[in-house]
Formats: C-alpha cells, sequence, structure tokens
C-alpha cells in the first residue's frame, strides 16, 4: 500500500467535508469524482449549475453536493459575517455581496468559517496568493503559530533515503525570503506536519551550499544562525544544520561531511533556505526522480486550507484532499 492510500485510509475512519470551489477546472470534477468514488472525504462544489454544467459534463457527481452562492440560504450570513470581520478595513455590505457571489474561494473559506465544511483545496487555476489572502483574512493564524508555511509533501518511488521515500520539502510555497527565526518556526511547524502525517519521528535538516561550516557567506550565516534558534526555542526538535543535500539524505555522505550530526545522512525534513531553492528543489524532485509531490499544504492556518500548483493533475487534487481531511481530523 502507498503512503497516499494510507492516508486516505486514515481519512475514511472519520470522513470530514472538503470544499473545492474552483468549479471552471475540469480537473476539479475529475477529481470530486475520484474522492466520491472513494469514499474517503464528502464534496463540496461552489458553482452555479450553468457552471457545473458546462465544465461538469461527463463526469459522475452522485454524492457531491454543488452550492450556488446565488440561490444558498446561507449566503446573505457569509456576507454579513465577512462584512463583521472587515469593517475595520472598510468592508461595506455592497462589496461583500459582490465577493461572496463572485470569488468562489472567498465562499468555500467562509464555509468553512461558518462551520458548513472542515476544510478546502483550491489553487489548480489560482495562484498562492489568491487563495492563502482570503484565508489569512477570515480563518487567521492558528493560536501560537508565528507565521503561515507551506510544506510538500514528497513520495520518492523505489528510494531508500528518507522515511522510505517520504520526505517533506519546506517552505516550497509561500515565504521568498524568511530570516533566521522565520526558518527555525518553518522547522518546528514542519516537524510537526512530518509526525501527524507519517506517524514517524522527523529528522530535520537545515539545507545549504556549505555543510557545518565549509564555506562562508552571509547566506550560511543566516541558516547557522536558524540552527541556533530552533535548538534554543524547540528544545525537543530533532533537527541539524547547516548541510548540503547529499550531506543530508546519504548515510556515507553524511557521516564524512558531518561525523558529529544525528541527523546527517538520515534527515526526512528538508528546511530549504529561500523559495527559489525550495520551488526549484521539489520541482526537480517531482520531474526528474517520477516523484508524487503533493502540495503546497500550509501550516499555521486556523483551519485546514491548502493551496495547489497549477500544474497539478486530478489525483494531484485527490491526493491534498485526503491530506487534508486527515488535518481536519486532529483540529
Amino acid at each position: 500500500m502507498g503512503f497516499i492510500d494510507v492516508i486516505k485510509d486514515r481519512a475514511r475512519q472519520c470522513k470530514k467535508r472538503i470544499v473545492l470551489p474552483e468549479s471552471m477546472d475540469v480537473r476539479t470534477y475529475e477529481a470530486a469524482q475520484k474522492i466520491t468514488a472513494e469514499g474517503f472525504a464528502d464534496v463540496i462544489m461552489v458553482g452555479s449549475p450553468e457552471e457545473v454544467e458546462k465544465f461538469g459534463k461527463g463526469f459522475d457527481l452522485t454524492g457531491v453536493t454543488v452550492v450556488d452562492p446565488r440561490t444558498c440560504e446561507k449566503t446573505e450570513a457569509y456576507i454579513d459575517k465577512l462584512v463583521e470581520l472587515r469593517a475595520k478595513k472598510g468592508m461595506t455590505k455592497e462589496k461583500a455581496t459582490e465577493i461572496m457571489l463572485n470569488d468562489y474561494t472567498y465562499y468555500g473559506v467562509m464555509m468553512v468559517k461558518m462551520g458548513d465544511a472542515d476544510g478546502m483545496v483550491s489553487g489548480a487555476c489560482h495562484s498562492t496568493a489568491d487563495t492563502l489572502r482570503p484565508c489569512l483574512q477570515i480563518l487567521k493564524t492558528a493560536p501560537g503559530t508565528k507565521l503561515v508555511s507551506a510544506f510538500f509533501l514528497m513520495v520518492v518511488p523505489d528510494c531508500e533515503y528518507g522515511e522510505n521515500g517520504t520526505f517533506v520539502f519546506s517552505d516550497c510555497g509561500l515565504n521568498q525570503n524568511p530570516t533566521s527565526e522565520e526558518l527555525a518556526a518553518i522547522a518546528n511547524s514542519s516537524a510537526q506536519s512530518f509526525r501527524v502525517l507519517t506517524g514517524k519521528e522527523p529528522k530535520v535538516a537545515f539545507l545549504s551550499y556549505s555543510t557545518m561550516g565549509s564555506a562562508k557567506h552571509d547566506d550560511v550565516t543566516k541558516v547557522q544562525e536558524a540552527v541556533k534558534i530552533a535548538k534554543e526555542l524547540y528544545p525537543d526538535l530533532n533537527c541539524d544544520g547547516e548541510m548540503q543535500l547529499d550531506a543530508a539524505i546519504v548515510p556515507k555522505v553524511g557521516e564524512s561531511k558531518a561525523p558529529n550530526s544525528k541527523i546527517a545522512g538520515h534527515a526526512n525534513t528538508l528546511i530549504f533556505p529561500n523559495l527559489d531553492a525550495g520551488n526549484i528543489g521539489y520541482k526537480l524532485t517531482q520531474r526528474l526522480a517520477k516523484a508524487e509531490a503533493y502540495g503546497p499544504v500550509t501550516q499555521g492556518i486556523a483551519a485546514p486550507v491548502n493551496d495547489l500548483s497549477r500544474g497539478c493533475s486530478a489525483d494531484d487534487i485527490v491526493g491534498v484532499a485526503a491530506i487534508t481531511a486527515v488535518q481536519c481530523q486532529l483540529q
């Protein structure tokens, strides 16, 4: 049984309601059909009858709940709540009505906020900014969270490294150039996510082009400081660095380059120094190693709402929906 199949089995144990707001994308309908057939979540789609007829033609949507904002009896309550939440930012009833009727991502987030759904998956045809903006405005960050970040759950076939080929890559979707303090917080959140999703102990490596001081540069210093901060603020976090990728995951290289590190050669949770490195790293792994890449999965939002790469497949949406459902179980 593959990793994502295990996640789906966990999701089936306590089914959750997942919103898919992108009813203008054929991939959403294919994913909704598969999720419903596999029975690990209850799917809610946001869209008009015309959109469902146009884009969902040929798909079996039996069991899928379709919500049309223009006719749903709860829309008025969503409009009032948005005005309440954003009043200090100048939100008016007229503007809130326009948003709720025309921006399905906002509508889906409000469904989560009001308890009419448990989580949401979007981003197949929206940017990360457009997906996460309503989340941060309406749901806010989770208590005790220093910042919201995003990771990819990577499952590499026939791989001896990581946790039998399973890794968390972070941050690959949100924070452009995190500070040392932010890298430390990302590492702590990523370790928790790895533990939740795999049930295994996270082994966190802070990545760099330098291993344990082999190079000198401000970029290296930033990562070194992040390791120090992480060990001070999160004493239970099993982490080390800075280290190059091969030193982090290949035992022989780890022993050679960082002989005193318990993480080197055994890392399963990889913290990239910036968004450029993280985004390039996950896409290289996905395309060249034929890895399954699920995400960007967000961490630090008050309720589970997850992003997608705009290059995702329907199966990617299905996998992220399963991950979201498991996250919902832990709320």
